[in-house]
């Protein structure tokens, strides 16, 4: 297929170019080459190059900054959403759209399935929500992909701040009321690759398995690099006032993925170490 990737320079668009490149003609683009939240220039973008499918991997992800900035991030993740899939519609081609967790509230107690109600909590998670409506509006072939707390190669992300912040100092102090799965974008790369070769469309979570707190993420990273003289000590959300509210237990469970027959992604522990064997720790 010949393939459009919106956000194509970012972590996760730079892995998605890699797992895609070698069986698809790719149409890569970011920001200064397609601007997502003008639809005029998005149409005729797409009428040129005739994408059979598109993947819209930009969005504005700062959490605490999205608070600021909310048109901002409105425009980008829903307005960007929207107009990506009504050039999808426009060519009769699918959509792949990533969305979050942030869109749930973490008050379930349990992970998240994706028929659980939204009820986001902040600007962020609101601006992807709409980003998601608009794509199942405009758009009837979509592929929705809820995925969390993800770290890549090509981009700063939890654990690469903390290796570089446990070599810095003796102490660290993490929040441990707060649940995820911490993801790596490889592995949801590789799931794309398989999904879109066939039309299951609908929304699917993909994220590694287990639902570890941000202290006891750190704590497994800590212990896979062997930094063994860090001392790790936990502390409340509570004690960091930040712009915005974050979910406290938003681990989402893979339920269509599995029921649709799709292997499950590998646990967070593996996918942690398949990670930091192909990094440059050095660079940290």
């Amino acid at each position: 297929m010949k393939i459009l990737i919106a956000g194509a320079g970012g972590m996760l668009g730079k892995d998605l170019a890699a797992e895609l490149e070698n069986a698809h003609e790719l149409i890569k683009t970011d920001v200064g080459e397609l601007d997502i939240p003008a639809l005029r220039s998005v149409m005729n973008f797409t009428a040129e190059t005739r994408p059979d499918m598109i993947i819209n991997a930009a969005a504005v992800t700062n959490v605490d900054a999205c608070e600021t900035e909310a048109d901002l991030a409105f425009r980008v993740n829903a307005v960007g959403a929207r107009n990506l899939a009504a050039a999808s519609c426009e060519l009769a081609a699918p959509i792949l759209h990533f969305s979050t967790d942030y869109i749930f509230d973490g008050e379930k107690g349990s992970p998240y399935i994706e028929s659980d109600a939204p009820n986001p909590l902040g600007v962020y998670g609101k601006s992807k929500l709409e980003g998601e409506e608009h794509v199942r509006r405009h758009a009837n072939r979509h592929y929705i992909l809820r995925i969390q707390s993800t770290y890549g190669e090509h981009g700063k992300n939890f654990v690469t701040t903390i290796i570089k912040a446990a070599r810095e100092k003796g102490v660290l102090t993490v929040v441990n009321d707060q649940r995820s799965s911490p993801t790596y974008t490889k592995d949801v790369c590789g799931f794309v690759s398989r999904l879109i070769e066939q039309p299951g469309y609908g929304t699917y979570h993909v994220s590694n398995s287990g639902g570890p707190s941000w202290y006891e993420f750190a704590g497994e990273i800590i212990k896979q690099t062997g930094l063994a003289n860090v001392k790790l000590e936990p502390c409340s959300a509570k004690d960091y006032k930040r712009p915005a509210r974050r979910p406290k237990f938003s681990v989402l469970e893979n339920r269509n993925l599995r029921l649709c027959g799709y292997e499950p992604l590998r646990p967070f522990e593996q996918a942690l170490a398949d990670f930091l064997s192909r990094v440059d720790m050095g660079r940290y």
